[in-house]
């Protein structure tokens, strides 16, 4: 059976990840995602108003063109997680296939509200809902096969697609970190890991998150940014004017957290913002987390602006606002905040919680560089960095090598540069570049098997 792998979008930048593999006459893609910045870029830019071919232009969306040369039927459409930089782009991109988009259960629902908030492209493809450690049919031959093994991410209900065929399995490795005692879910599935790199005729390729390649180590768990959080919360007890934090509104483990140590702490917490409330309330929807039936969700402005002026009645020292804004974005409720733009007012001395890192991008540094200054220039007190990434440091790609012995590997989701620490690593496992070890660009197709 031919293998041919069509390295779509994210092979030049952490973002719009789109790879498609064809199985004979099978194609199966995994994510269709969007790049952040450039729609950051482009800030008064109506993007859910442009055409996908502007959007491809501008970088935003992947360039799908190239899937016209791979020779096959597309049968299904499988997001790995639901953040927007591997979702974006379904609710522009997935009507040009007839294929239903197959995902986890919190996925598809993230999923299905892009869809319902953009109607522009009329995606009408049906929504498959799949748990982990579950498998199904690919296509007629009966031969390709998909499952889905549990890995820990930032965001709850993430998996590893895997494409079984007659050649071996194709491990999609985007997006995780190794996370053995996660605050939600169950752990990274190591011992299924392992099993598929022993079963039938091995793992024919695996394709691998890069984001962290560059740093030494293991990446630590969601527990040891939870108790940093713990301590940073608890050491702000006494302390009686305003106190903010913001975090990845789809982080629902650090919501959590945040939730839980504001109460702690004799404080109300309170989720304001957009992407705040749909993620938090999406997740407590379906049952993946039960918040306090007292918890504040407020996502539209005027909401969150009645909100700001409960609190300054009530006294900034009984609340915890958790906010949108970790990156600075130019909209989000904290950035807002700094620009003096909401009713609740910065006092000198008051403290702002960042559980988030600046993704390390141009525009996002610059954003929150800007942000900082205005809330300093309000007197207030920044406390940064207390968070763990969701990808895997060097160590973690070593033991994922070592599990799966995979016969070919592709480096995704960073730039050339982003890519020399696992270059590095796989060439000191044996593979070699051209040979095995295949550092790719968007747009190319890679043949495994004639």
């Amino acid at each position: 059976m031919e293998i041919e792998i069509a390295t779509i979008g994210g092979y030049e930048e952490v973002g719009r990840q789109m790879t498609a593999v064809r199985a004979g006459d099978d194609v199966v893609i995994f994510d269709m995602g969007l790049n952040l910045s450039k729609v950051l870029i482009h800030d008064n830019v109506e993007t859910e108003r442009m055409h996908s071919l502007d959007l491809i232009d501008m970088g935003a969306i992947p360039d799908d063109r190239v899937m016209s040369d791979l020779e096959g039927d597309v049968q299904a459409i499988v997001p790995t997680h639901g953040h927007l930089d591997h979702i974006g782009a379904i609710s522009k991109l997935a009507h040009r296939y007839d294929a239903p988009i197959v995902a986890t259960p919190f996925t598809i629902e993230l999923v299905k509200q892009q869809i319902e908030g953009e109607q522009k492209f009329g995606v009408e493809n049906d929504l498959i809902k799949m748990d982990a450690g579950e498998m199904m049919s690919i296509g007629d031959s009966g031969k390709v096969d998909l499952e889905f093994v549990n890995v820990t991410h930032s965001i709850i209900d993430a998996i590893n697609p895997v494409l079984h065929t007659p050649e071996g399995a194709i491990v999609y490795g985007l997006d995780k970190r190794m996370d053995h005692t996660p605050v939600i879910g169950d752990p990274i599935d190591m011992e299924r890991f392992r099993e598929i790199g022993r079963e039938g005729e091995g793992v024919l390729c695996y394709i691998e998150d890069c984001t962290n390649a560059n740093k030494k180590g293991r990446t630590p768990s969601e527990n040891v940014a939870r108790e940093h959080l713990r301590d940073v919360l608890y050491s702000l007890e006494d302390y009686d004017g305003g106190i903010v934090a913001t975090t990845f509104s789809s982080h629902i483990a650090r919501v959590k957290s945040l939730v839980e140590f504001a109460d702690d702490i004799g404080r109300q917490p309170v989720l304001l913002g957009r992407s705040m409330e749909k993620y938090s309330g999406t997740a407590e929807r379906l049952d993946f987390i039960d918040f306090p039936t007292d918890l504040g969700m407020f996502g539209h402005r005027k909401s969150v602006d009645r909100t700001f002026k409960r609190i300054m009645n009530e006294g900034k020292g009984d609340y915890l606002p958790v906010v949108t804004g970790h990156q600075g974005e130019p909209r989000a409720m904290l950035t807002r905040m700094a620009r003096g733009e909401t009713p609740y007012e910065l006092d000198e001395g008051d403290k702002v919680v960042f559980s988030a890192r600046v993704i390390p991008e141009p525009t996002n540094e610059g954003q929150r560089y800007q942000a900082e200054k205005l809330l300093g220039m309000q007197g207030a007190r920044i406390y940064d960095d207390i968070h763990v990434s969701g990808h895997m440091n060097q160590e973690g790609h070593y033991e994922m090598l070592d599990a799966l012995q995979p016969q070919h590997v592709i480096p995704a989701h960073q730039d050339m540069k982003g890519f020399s620490g696992y270059v590095d690593l796989a060439s000191n496992e044996g593979y070699k570049m051209g040979r095995d070890l295949h550092v790719t660009r968007n747009g190319n197709l890679i043949q495994l098997v004639d």
